[in-house]
């Protein structure tokens, strides 16, 4: 048989995509790059996704998995070749077991990340992944890339959400590690390898997640300060007034707002001219009298520190989802004004005033009217360090002449200051010729020999995280 005859004998004719318009899988989120897939297939069950690895393994073609394509480092569409085949796991949506006394729920690689937190909610619990493509993106992808999002303060990144996973491994076999223990001291931890990995070593096909009781009270607030020292003194006067209940801390420099505000009207952003605004989110086991208290208490610190200039605090539900909104519109807005180059960078949080203030110089002076927009995860040492081309410039001239020169500035600041190149977005293919500048060779040689281990055959999203044989 053939690999088309076998892939439609597996999972069914119709649900092998072999011509027509395959661009909602081969067009990266962002738009830069497109692909071109051999066949898209997408397989309903753990089996179904078993015999489709078998198959392209016996023909020697490669697979790219696929949750939702949210992805921003160019890691879940086929390369231009034409020989490879997508994995959509977007039929395997089913929520499997929810276990409301031990805290878990096992669901499917391709659940939709909101419906997850939904069904958590329904049970009066909650699963605190959150980010801002939380609508589309699956949690099997959350998992591939290690998805970060708002409130990695307090909960942490998608790796410590998780207990245990299913996964089909290159050569087809299925992995049944969907445990539910909190401790289980037996061996190597195998789904960190599997986490992260970007379906370069196999196939997420379902995953047993932390769930926490959900909060009596949520208050949102939003405070402008005069630079990033005074969001960094804030940082430090909210662990102090609000400890664990600290579940947010979000910066936005000025010009993001302005970009918000100019292609979203009305959002509106409060605070038209401050350099710097924090959003911050207090979740509270008590009421939320108890949480206002807690609030009103750090923000009249920071208010006679000087830490901050002005704040509100939202007074409903709503005002609190309409801040949220504001935050969560700058990749949109970005989008809406043109290419940009991207980082997804992490450092100390003592060290992203100078990264800062180093970086924004150096960029100045290579590209005169450089448009930067700096917003992020502060809370946890994460910004998206984001350089719009100066008005007027046309974007893909600006990236062509100056996303190489812009890496290495970027790039090398962070790595002098004991950062990393990505925090929460993966490498993808984006960053594959970057990643040996700035990770440890010893870590690279034994990624290879996972990787070659796991995958000898090279055939799970080759050519994404890591070179096999760099030149």
């Amino acid at each position: 048989m053939t690999l088309l005859e076998e892939l439609q004998s597996h999972v069914g004719s119709a649900f092998v995509l072999t011509d027509g318009d395959k661009t909602a899988f081969e067009l990266d989120w962002r738009k830069r790059q497109q692909g071109k897939a051999l066949y898209v297939v997408s397989p309903q069950t753990t089996q179904e996704v078993a015999m489709v690895v078998k198959s392209c393994l016996a023909h020697g073609v490669s697979i790219v998995p696929q949750g939702g394509n949210t992805g921003l480092v160019v890691g879940s569409i086929p390369d231009e070749s034409g020989t490879q085949v997508v994995l959509s796991m977007k039929r395997m949506k089913k929520i499997r077991h929810i276990d409301a006394s031990n805290l878990s729920l096992t669901v499917e690689a391709g659940c939709v990340l909101q419906t997850l937190q939904e069904v958590a909610q329904s049970h009066g619990l909650l699963f605190p992944l959150s980010l801002g493509s939380e609508g589309s993106c699956t949690i099997g992808g959350n998992l591939s890339t290690n998805a970060g999002g708002t409130q990695v303060l307090r909960f942490g990144n998608a790796r410590e959400l998780c207990l245990g996973l299913e996964v089909v491994t290159a050569q087809g076999e299925i992995w049944s590690g969907l445990s539910a223990l909190r401790k289980d001291n037996t061996g190597y931890d195998l789904k960190d390898l599997f986490i992260g990995s970007e379906g370069t070593l196999g196939i997420i096909t379902a995953a047993t997640l932390k769930l926490f009781p959900a909060p009596q009270s949520t208050l949102t607030a939003l405070a402008s300060t005069e630079d990033l020292e005074g969001c960094i003194r804030l940082l430090k006067l909210a662990h102090e007034h609000l400890s664990a209940g600290l579940t947010g801390f979000e910066v936005m420099n000025q010009f993001s707002l302005e970009l918000v505000r100019t292609h979203f009207p009305n959002l509106a952003p409060p605070f038209e001219s401050s350099p710097w605004c924090v959003l911050l989110e207090l979740s509270d086991p008590q009421d939320s009298s108890h949480a206002a208290t807690l609030l009103e208490n750090l923000l009249s610190a920071a208010l006679e520190q000087g830490a901050v200039q002005d704040a509100i605090v939202s007074k409903s539900l709503a005002e609190s989802k309409q801040l949220w909104h504001i935050r969560e519109s700058i990749t949109l807005a970005q989008a809406q004004e043109g290419l940009n180059i991207k980082h997804d960078i992490s450092l100390p949080v003592s060290q992203i005033k100078s990264f800062v203030e180093h970086t924004d110089r150096a960029l100045e002076e290579l590209v005169e009217g450089v448009r930067l927009v700096n917003f992020g995860h502060l809370g946890d040492g994460n910004l998206h360090y984001n350089v719009q081309a100066p008005r007027g410039f046309d974007h893909k001239t600006f990236l062509t002449q100056y996303e190489d020169k812009v890496n290495e500035i970027v790039y090398q600041q962070v790595k002098s200051l004991g950062g990393s190149i990505s925090a929460e977005h993966g490498i993808g293919s984006l960053k594959l010729k970057s990643l040996p500048n700035y990770k440890d060779a010893v870590a690279l040689s034994l990624m290879r020999s996972i990787k070659k281990s796991l995958d000898p055959d090279n055939i799970m999203n080759p050519n994404r995280v890591i070179e096999l044989n760099p030149s």
